[in-house]
């Protein structure tokens, strides 16, 4: 695979969010090397009969939909799952890709503003020297995770109840170079996908 990576990370809000339509034609529309998706459910395992490629889904305990990831190429090696802290009532899981040149790790964390932060050290441990985090974070601020950098786009990706702008959907790197991060305007889920370009070279 190339060095240079567009990854797009996506909330799909589940049961009446965006749908397997959306997914493919934003797939389609963006050509990610990797996609990944948020509280995706078992509707979105059909994504390589649509689009081919590889897909990995990985559920929450006790939930009907997790975390999904897709790409048009063969992954380095099979998506793991690492089991998070729990909240209060959802148990909470990673999953993580290895591309080969970084890993990537899929989140969508629990909204406690010190929990997510323990959750994110947890992962951190886990990943390899260059690694990124990316998915819906839940988080407020900044991620006081020594060794990584916010990369991603500034602008608000979630509207809580519809009204108060957020930037929820986050990407953490270490050791990478972020070439671009945008916010894309896709309807369907009250969260916006975000696009990242990242390289494991330095620059």
């Amino acid at each position: 695979m190339a060095a240079e990576f567009t990854i797009i990370s996506w909330n799909l809000l589940h049961t009446t969010g965006a749908k397997m339509e959306h997914v493919a034609a934003l797939a389609s529309r963006h050509r990610p090397d990797l996609l990944l998706l948020q509280e995706a459910t078992a509707e979105i395992d059909s994504l390589p009969q649509r689009l081919s490629g590889h897909y990995a889904r990985t559920a929450l305990p006790g939930r009907h939909h997790g975390l999904a990831a897709w790409s048009p190429q063969p992954l380095h090696s099979p998506a793991t799952s690492l089991t998070l802290q729990r909240g209060l009532i959802v148990r909470r899981v990673c999953q993580i890709i290895d591309l080969g040149p970084f890993a990537v790790a899929n989140v969508h964390l629990s909204h406690g503003q010190m929990l997510n932060r323990r959750q994110l050290r947890r992962i951190a441990a886990a990943l390899p020297a260059r690694a990124a985090i990316l998915g819906d974070c839940n988080m407020v601020g900044g991620p006081l995770l020594p060794g990584f950098r916010d990369a991603g786009a500034r602008q608000a990706t979630h509207r809580m109840q519809n009204m108060i702008p957020l930037r929820l959907d986050r990407c953490f790197t270490r050791g990478l170079h972020c070439l671009s991060a945008e916010v894309l305007e896709q309807g369907a889920s009250d969260h916006k996908p975000i696009k990242m370009v990242l390289s494991a070279e330095s620059k």
